[in-house]
């Protein structure tokens, strides 16, 4: 039995258990529901606050790294309208220029800075830096400044500096989650490209500043982001704050840690952040797989200038000591739900207490009364209405028992009384139904006689009358041949067999006669073998196996012989055949004929088959003439009323036995020295005798 099921019937059959779940349920489900509702709602809201601060922090990231574009295109601009680079300029002191130029690379942390005509050419022959053209370079010779990004190739950065080349390589390193490629360097670079036209005092451009800040291993500028966005006091101790910019899907700039020290240069971003990013362009804010953790992570894509989506820039920080504190907060709040609801469960149980003790008080009782035990609830120290009611209860079971030694008083002297006509009804129910059983039966049976006494009647009629035609028929047909002498010889053939015909009609005749007037043709019964006739018979039906297949099982037991017409008996068994081999079905049909000696006075014979079968109505109505079940053109319904006035004519019985789907069995009782009866008291009498040996037969 399961504990649902046990606590199912507990609760059914306690008022103890009753009461509690009525007082504990509110405790046990509306505080777990609360419980979870709140860890839910806490986690979301957690959840959502972070991912707030992210986007706030990719904001001010985005704006610190256009800020750094603007700083770097102030630094060309404070060095092109400064004092001493135009003297130098108006001077034409390459030396000079070249020397303000390499200043402000290094105080200002360009990796390169050239000097370039309006056409792009060098202003002065220098180390040969030759950077490639842009969409920038154009505006800023038209006289607009301008910053943005560009992506220079390996051959591009050598070109400016070997070492400046050298130093992009970055060897891929494998990352989970990250999108599989066939790539193993990254030897690009990502630049912040600023230009700055120089213009003489005609107001003509004279000039173009065109310099670069490399972003790749920038840890300088990555830092100073970070250091902004994730200043100290903004996150909880144990996580950390990393801002990243990536070249395609490359870390190229980062302080994400791969290892205590050891920065996650050359590694990738996770796959479902590029496809978000650089593939649909959109910004992510989202939990993210960075390198080896997870963290709260928001990207950005990086376009250059001419509008393609080169890299992302990264702000993020370590999700666990969130994910930790958030499931600490969860842990203290489930723990403080738990102990709530065992106090109130407690509370409630013990408060129940004083209701639980005179119910059960008086449960108890009322199982010992059912088992005979003379029990009281006694004394309570309740005072409530239960109280009371308790010791009512005491008080209605001492009169109960008061009336109940009256009533069983009373019933000690009526149960002798009620024995005594019990008896007598018993006795006279008993003779009742025998004797209804017998007028049953016997209405039964003189009901087919007398249907059967008058077809005896109308079949002596119709043979009387066809037999006087036929007599005149054949006189005649003597006088014409005897008149005709020779003149006949041609037609004596014919005359013969119209002859023959006639006297074949007599035959039938005094066969109809024998059946409506058994005693008068008593003279022809003899000794008959039944296991000898049925096989004789069998042969009769033989051909209906070429129309169906059946077998036919044989149990001849019996040794006793009968006294009957063979001709009539045979006729019998083939009607009896006829009709079994008809009510099989059209495969594996089966018919049983049997026989055994019947007590020393003759000998029971049963066709049996496992057709169709028959139901009550059809069982009951089988032996009345002109009643059939095969339909309309399946046979004349005479089959076997006609049987059964044959056996019955010879003291015997025949009984049909049937059900639907079941198939049918017809049994006959033949006597070894029958007298013939004719009278219907006589037939009831024999057959109620005959059905009596059946039963004694199991038949």
């Amino acid at each position: 039995m399961s504990f649902v099921t046990r606590l199912s019937r507990m609760v059914s059959g306690s008022v103890r258990y009753k009461l509690l779940v009525l007082v504990l349920f509110p405790i046990l489900l509306v505080m777990p529901v609360a419980l979870g509702l709140a860890i839910y709602w806490g986690r979301d809201f957690t959840y959502d606050q972070l991912f707030i601060k992210v986007n706030t922090d990719l904001s001010v990231s985005h704006d610190v790294f256009e800020r750094k574009q603007r700083d770097f295109l102030g630094y060309l601009r404070s060095l092109a309208e400064s004092y001493a680079f135009r003297t130098a300029l108006r001077d034409d002191d390459a030396d000079a220029v070249q020397g303000l130029l390499d200043e402000v690379v290094d105080d200002r942390g360009f990796s390169y800075l050239v000097l370039r005509t309006p056409r792009g050419e060098s202003r002065f022959d220098d180390d040969g830096v030759r950077p490639h053209d842009s969409p920038l370079f154009a505006v800023a010779a038209a006289g607009r400044p301008r910053a943005g990004i560009e992506i220079f190739s390996a051959a591009e950065l050598a070109e400016i500096s070997r070492p400046l080349a050298d130093g992009v390589a970055l060897p891929l390193i494998a990352t989970p989650r990250a999108r599989p490629t066939d790539r193993k360097v990254e030897d690009r670079g990502m630049m912040i490209r600023v230009v700055y036209p120089v213009v003489d005092a005609d107001g003509r451009v004279d000039g173009v500043l065109d310099g670069g800040v490399l972003l790749n291993n920038n840890f300088e500028f990555v830092d100073a982001i970070r250091d902004l966005v994730y200043g100290p006091g903004s996150l909880p101790k144990g996580s950390i704050g990393t801002v990243t910019v990536f070249l395609d899907d490359v870390r190229i700039s980062t302080n994400v840690p791969v290892r205590p020290g050891e920065r996650a240069l050359g590694t990738r971003v996770s796959d479902e952040v590029r496809t978000r990013v650089l593939d649909e362009g959109q910004t992510w804010i989202d939990r993210a797989f960075v390198v080896n953790d997870w963290y709260i992570s928001s990207y950005e894509p990086i376009v250059d200038v001419s509008g393609n989506r080169v890299g992302m820039l990264y702000a993020g920080f370590l999700e666990t000591p969130f994910r930790d504190a958030l499931w600490r907060a969860l842990a203290i709040l489930v723990m403080m739900f738990v102990a709530l609801m065992l106090i109130s469960s407690l509370v409630a149980v013990r408060g129940a207490k004083t209701i639980f003790q005179p119910i059960e008080a008086m449960s108890r009782v009322v199982r010992a009364t059912r088992t005979g035990e003379a029990r009281r609830v006694g004394r309570l120290r309740s005072r409530d209405e239960l109280g009371e009611l308790a010791r009512e209860f005491d008080v209605m079971l001492d009169l109960l028992q008061e009336r109940n030694r009256e009533i069983q008083s009373w019933a000690d002297q009526l149960e002798d009384k009620v024995a005594e006509r019990t008896a007598e009804l018993e006795k006279k129910n008993l003779d009742l139904r025998r004797t209804i059983g017998a007028l049953r039966d016997t209405r039964a049976q003189l009901v087919v006689a007398e249907k059967l006494a008058a077809l005896g009647e109308l079949t002596a009629g119709v043979a009387h009358e066809i037999n006087n035609p036929t007599q005149v028929m054949l006189g005649n047909l003597e006088v014409i041949e005897q008149q005709l002498g020779d003149a006949a010889e041609p037609v004596h053939d014919e005359i013969r067999l119209v002859i023959d015909q006639i006297y074949r009609i007599q035959d039938i005749i005094n066969n109809l006669l024998q059946y409506a007037r058994p005693d008068e043709y008593a003279g022809y019964l003899t000794e008959v073998d039944v296991n000898e006739l049925v096989m004789a018979t069998l042969k009769l039906v033989r051909h209906f196996k070429k129309e169906k297949d059946f077998d036919i099982e044989l149990s001849l037991e019996a040794t006793a012989s009968v006294r009957i017409s063979s001709h009539e008996l045979q006729q019998v068994l083939v009607n009896l055949l006829v009709n079994a081999i008809q009510a099989l079905p059209d495969a594996d049909g089966i018919v049983r004929i049997k026989s055994r000696d019947w007590d020393g006075r003759g000998v029971v014979v049963s066709v049996e088959d496992n057709g169709v079968g028959m139901d009550a109505d059809s069982l009951n109505r089988v032996f009345n003439p002109f009643y059939s079940t095969k339909g309309q053109g399946g046979g004349t319904g005479l089959g076997l009323s006609v049987s059964y006035g044959l056996i019955r004519r010879y003291g015997g019985n025949i009984k049909a036995d049937s059900a639907p789907g079941q198939g049918s069995r017809f049994t006959l009782w033949l006597l070894s020295q029958p007298d013939m009866i004719t009278d219907d008291e006589t037939i009831a009498e024999q057959l109620r005798s005959i059905e009596a040996d059946a039963q004694s037969l199991g038949l």
